[in-house]
């Protein structure tokens, strides 16, 4: 293990969040909110002596990263940005509760989008803001953004003959999804072009929600949570505050964002024809809208007219299986029918390579082949031939992977059902609880549900969903692998 590799790196990225803290210290000074830029200035520069303190020291010849450095990175990277992300809301005292704060910030993180709060517009601009940044920054990637950044990046991918492949390590730990390569040969260019397509996609729905009519502020702050498909309201009334145009907007948008990144740039670098035969793409579309038509159809007594249950039954789906956890309206009324087609969306989530949670679509579509060709297999006693995903034949390690991958993630909810099985709350509500937390949605069910929050709960539980947060946005294997003792042995 290459300690001072760990140390450079890490140290860095407290620097990218203290620079990302600045936006939000300086809403705070110009709205006049005394204790909330404090708390931001006292957290900005513990963030950047923290970071310099452990990176500058590291001469350029032991910054090597290898997979076990990658990893152990990523898990400690991300624990790190929440335990310091929550001091401002903790220090300002507008959420009294470390245990609270630290929630409320791994949620962002995270995008997952569940909140302690009842009332988000008592909160301080700055604040706001900070909540709505931390889905934006945590979207694409922590990492992958001081990949995109950082000189040093640029530097090792023109002067090793891997094209920066050490770098490769970091985005691969971090992006979600089961098969992770470079766009171009060099990852941080690769990084560059992943957050070039991020910010234009954020900056062209700001604008058609200004358009719209909506505050600037909240078309920013509502367009980084979706850019990173997070789900932190600005308003109580949720997005049923706007006009239907801007949720139709933020709608499509999330569906966007859902989409796996590789297939934006395909189309920019004029691949169309191959962009549109993903099939993952093709599975992602069919869900989205089959599930939309059957909800609508189950819902329409609800609504005034089928145009309007439409509206509201592809705004929710939209918002589920891209994970990012809007609202339009109070889905708990819904037919029971309903609320498990949305578990089931929360699961399957978005694309690979996409901004959304979930276990992804292309996971679902390789366990789903594998089960058929299995049937098929015992049916006509053969072997069957391999698993293709894009003409692509899938290795049986990937397929076995995603196996252990599924196999741990349903014995980690079953964990957490347990511990969240103590509060006081119903089978539903702690289930569904686990089941968005972990994939990363936000709303559950019943008291957590969309215009509900997790606030009741007890600190145990909290800090259980917390991790179920981290282990969800970054697939399990890192946070497990820090606390296996063979990650720390010295090689070589």
């Amino acid at each position: 293990m290459n300690t001072a590799a760990l140390l450079f790196y890490i140290g860095r990225i407290l620097i990218v969040e203290a620079l990302a803290m600045i936006p939000s210290m300086t809403i705070s000074l110009l709205n006049g909110e005394d204790m909330s830029w404090r708390a931001f200035i006292v957290t900005i520069a513990t963030l950047a002596v923290i970071g310099l303190a452990i990176s500058l020291p590291v001469s350029k010849k032991n910054r090597e990263l290898h997979s076990r450095e990658g990893i152990v990175i990523v898990a400690i990277s991300w624990i790190l940005l929440s335990v310091f992300g929550a001091m401002p809301f903790f220090l300002s005292r507008e959420i009294p509760s470390y245990i609270d704060a630290f929630f409320e910030c791994v949620s962002g993180l995270t995008t997952t989008g569940a909140t302690i709060l009842t009332d988000v517009e008592a909160l301080s601009r700055g604040l706001v803001f900070w909540r709505s940044f931390t889905h934006w920054i945590g979207g694409m990637g922590v990492l992958v953004f001081t990949l995109a950044i950082m000189p040093e990046a640029y530097k090792s991918s023109r002067t090793t003959h891997t094209g920066g492949g050490d770098l490769l390590h970091l985005v691969q730990a971090e992006t979600p999804g089961p098969i992770v390569g470079k766009l171009v040969p060099k990852t941080a260019h690769t990084a560059a072009i992943l957050y070039i397509i991020y910010v234009g996609l954020t900056l062209l729905q700001i604008i058609f929600l200004l358009c719209g009519g909506m505050p600037a502020f909240d078309a920013v702050t509502i367009s980084l949570g979706t850019a990173g498909t997070g789900g932190f309201a600005v308003r109580n009334a949720g997005i049923a505050a706007y006009s239907t145009y801007c949720q139709v907007v933020i709608a499509i948008f999330m569906v966007l964002f859902g989409v796996n990144f590789n297939i934006y740039f395909l189309i920019l670098t004029g691949n169309i024809r191959r962009a549109l035969k993903s099939e993952e793409m093709h599975v992602y579309f069919g869900i989205l809208f089959a599930t939309t038509a059957v909800i609508a159809v189950n819902v329409i007594s609800y609504f005034k007219n089928i145009w309007e249950a439409i509206h509201h039954s592809f705004f929710t789906v939209s918002s589920i299986i891209t994970t990012t956890g809007f609202a339009t309206v109070d889905f708990n009324t819904w037919p029971q029918f309903t609320h498990y087609i949305l578990l089931f969306l929360m699961v399957i989530g978005g694309s690979s390579g996409s901004t959304a949670g979930g276990i992804k679509v292309i996971r679902s579509m390789i366990v789903t082949k594998g089960a058929m060709h299995s049937f098929r297999s015992m049916l006509h006693n053969r072997r069957v031939k391999v698993i293709t995903i894009d003409g692509k034949a899938i290795d049986e390690s990937v397929v076995s992977k995603v196996n252990v991958y599924l196999n741990i993630y349903v014995v980690l909810s079953a964990i957490s059902l347990l511990i969240l099985s103590l509060d006081a709350i119903s089978f539903e509500e702690s289930f569904s609880s686990v089941i968005a937390c972990i994939n990363n949605v936000g709303p559950g069910f019943g008291r957590m549900g969309a215009v509900g929050n997790y606030s009741t709960l007890s600190n145990v539980s909290k800090l259980t969903l917390s991790v179920d947060m981290l282990l969800g946005r970054l697939e399990i294997y890192p946070i497990i692998m820090l606390f296996m003792p063979s990650m720390w042995r010295r090689t070589g």
